[in-house]
């Protein structure tokens, strides 16, 4: 199963950004084969829509869950359309992260976190 983790940096040391649509890196994991891609997020800096825009990438790699410290609503439903556990107030390392949620210490979240266009401070 693929999980993605926003994130600050390019690697498992890094730490988890506090927002979805604007983290400078996605890193999705496969928790079976322990394999790890790094991406870039192409939509950090962009005007609007960077929410939905995230999501549709995300959702293109076929990850099943989503660790972040926020999101807001239409990132949200767009995860959610697409089947995707959204996991929001994670914090620390993005390996703590992913070990946290493999051992099932985290539990998918209802609700957006934050309003729309948190991120763009």
């Amino acid at each position: 199963m693929k999980i993605c983790v926003t994130s600050q940096g390019d690697n498992l040391d890094a730490q988890v950004d506090s927002r979805f649509g604007r983290c400078p890196y996605f890193i999705i994991v496969d928790t079976e084969t322990s394999e790890i891609e790094a991406i870039q997020n192409p939509n950090v800096s962009g005007m609007g829509g960077v929410g939905v825009q995230s999501g549709q990438l995300i959702s293109e790699k076929q990850v099943k869950a989503v660790l972040t410290g926020n999101v807001g609503p239409n990132a949200f439903r767009t995860l959610q359309a697409a089947g995707i556990d959204i996991i929001t107030g994670v914090s620390g390392s993005v390996k703590e992260a992913i070990e946290k949620y493999k051992s099932g210490g985290l539990k998918p979240a209802g609700d957006p976190s934050v309003d729309s266009k948190f991120g763009m401070g």
